[in-house]
């Protein structure tokens, strides 16, 4: 059985980090991800994802709203019972792995058109790709992907 996801898409809100009792990091995020059609009408997935320990704590301190990610993971299904008794369905992306896509220079153009905060950089060192904002796209802001078979490792 085979139970893997790969995700491209835009964080559509600050991701929340959060620790355990037990002193775990996680983190809740969801990412809207294009879902093309032949048609010129496009339309947005927006997936709810999770991510713990080192991932979580990576994103919770570099990754804002709007930020471009890769994302790796599972899907995984979950209920609980909320504080009225009704029973509640949670699907979501547990993440193996997320990387940001976007460089530096874009991240913070990005988050200085949206009137938000930049990015810090410790130890000198850079979390960022070094990408040619040429690769934009209009929808998200994010690059189009051109994926052919021979591109697959399988």
């Amino acid at each position: 059985m085979i139970n893997n996801v790969v995700l491209v898409g835009r964080l559509t809100r600050d991701p929340e980090l959060r620790k355990t009792q037990t002193g775990k990091s996680v983190l809740s995020f969801s990412c809207a991800v294009n879902r093309k059609f032949k048609t010129e009408d496009q339309t947005a997935d927006f997936i709810n994802c999770v991510a713990w320990n080192q991932t979580a704590d990576f994103l919770g301190r570099y990754a804002t709203k709007g930020a471009l990610v890769g994302i790796e993971g599972r899907i995984q299904t979950r209920n609980y019972e909320d504080k009225t008794g009704n029973r509640v369905y949670v699907t979501e992306v547990v993440c193996d792995s997320v990387q940001l896509l976007e460089s530096k220079a874009e991240a913070e153009r990005r988050q200085s058109q949206q009137g938000g905060s930049s990015y810090s950089q410790s130890s000198g060192q850079s979390y960022y790709e070094d990408r040619s904002s040429d690769d934009l796209d209009e929808d998200f802001g994010g690059p189009t992907l051109d994926i052919s078979s021979d591109d697959l490792p399988f």
